[in-house]
């Protein structure tokens, strides 16, 4: 029997480095060299598809662990922030014999003490059943994405009004000649997690025990600063295009960088963004350009040859030069005016839009 998932913060030394099960093969993450200190250690364990491997918090010194002793301690506050409503939804559920998780962005931004008011779970529970415990657990509820195995409520605790939506585990099949998928409920955690769009958005914690479920290394590539997918790139951009996009979208909203393997799935496949519909496109660009950083993420559908798909303006300014003579390249040159446009906008009453 596979041994429990790790819990989500542990004792240990100062700083950390962890041996991760992913794609049920242990590695190390490489984050300079370990000086062992066996008296100092836990030994814990962490899922990993149908097995686990044990997991050792060493002594190590560098960015890469200081950065997961950070999202550690972000993900404990946060997750102590939203345990009134978390712990209570997760007893409902419990006691009717269902599993309950928060999941996916949830996770990620918890471990980057981002988290707000909008929470994502997943559970075993099947959507009717979502949905009649959302019924005794909220007084506003909706069932718009029920068919796709959502259900939301509201609920407010104090002065804080909470948006919630449970899905139903899903193992979806995709057909290449379409967008959509054919809706397939799941039966695990795990299945559920590796159709997800990267690792960092494919972790979970159980509640109400908060223990940690981390089978594709999410934490290590947050911690890293790194975008990589659960399956084969070339496998999840196959099943959802808009995936690809979405990659730019966190290169400019988290500040990560996309892996050399994801780089160039995205420059091989990028005409299939073509089966894309042009709303769903416009909102991820929408969110791209409204970003901090979204110079990276517009650099990235230029060099990949997305950007000549959903938006070819751009790359044409390329090498162009401006009526006056005075800059060789317009898409640097606008790049950067960019860019100075977006320093300025603290000086706005409102936030930017389009």
């Amino acid at each position: 029997m596979p041994s429990p998932a790790a819990p989500l913060l542990a004792t240990g030394t100062s700083h950390q480095a962890i041996l991760i099960a992913k794609r049920n093969q242990c590695r190390e993450l490489a984050v300079g060299s370990p000086v062992r200190e066996p008296a100092k250690c836990r030994d814990l364990s962490i899922r990993s598809g149908a097995s686990a491997r044990a997991l050792q918090w060493v002594s190590v010194s560098s960015p890469a662990t200081t950065r997961l002793n950070e999202a550690q301690a972000n993900a404990v506050t946060e997750l102590l922030r939203i345990a009134p409503v978390a712990d209570e939804l997760a007893a409902l559920f419990g006691a009717s014999g269902y599993e309950l998780y928060l999941v996916g962005g949830s996770v990620r931004d918890a471990l980057l003490g981002q988290l707000g008011q909008d929470l994502d779970f997943t559970t075993s529970a099947r959507p009717d059943d979502v949905e009649a415990l959302l019924r005794r657990f909220s007084d506003s509820v909706w069932t718009i994405g029920k068919d796709f195995g959502t259900v939301g409520c509201k609920v407010v605790t104090g002065s804080t009004t909470w948006v919630i939506e449970v899905t139903t585990f899903r193992s979806d099949v995709y057909r290449s000649e379409s967008r959509k998928p054919r809706v397939t409920f799941g039966d695990t955690l795990d299945a559920d997690l590796v159709r997800r769009d990267f690792t960092v958005n494919a972790m979970a914690v159980a509640l109400p025990d908060k223990r940690f479920h981390d089978p594709y290394a999410g934490l290590a590539d947050l911690a890293a600063g790194v975008l990589r997918t659960p399956a084969t790139p070339e496998e999840s951009f196959s099943d959802d295009p808009l995936r690809m996009l979405r990659a730019a979208r966190f290169v400019a909203q988290l500040g990560f960088r996309p892996a050399p393997e994801v780089v160039a799935a995205m420059t091989a496949m990028a005409e299939r963004i073509q089966i894309i519909s042009a709303e769903r496109i416009r909102d991820e660009l929408v969110k791209l350009l409204l970003s901090e950083r979204p110079r990276a993420g517009l650099q990235l559908l230029v060099d990949t040859g997305l950007a000549d798909q959903v938006l070819p303006e751009l790359p044409a300014l390329r090498l162009e030069r401006d009526e006056h003579h005075r800059h060789k390249d317009v898409f640097e040159h606008s790049l950067t005016v960019l860019e100075q446009a977006i320093e300025l906008e603290s000086r706005l009453p409102r936030s930017p839009d389009l």
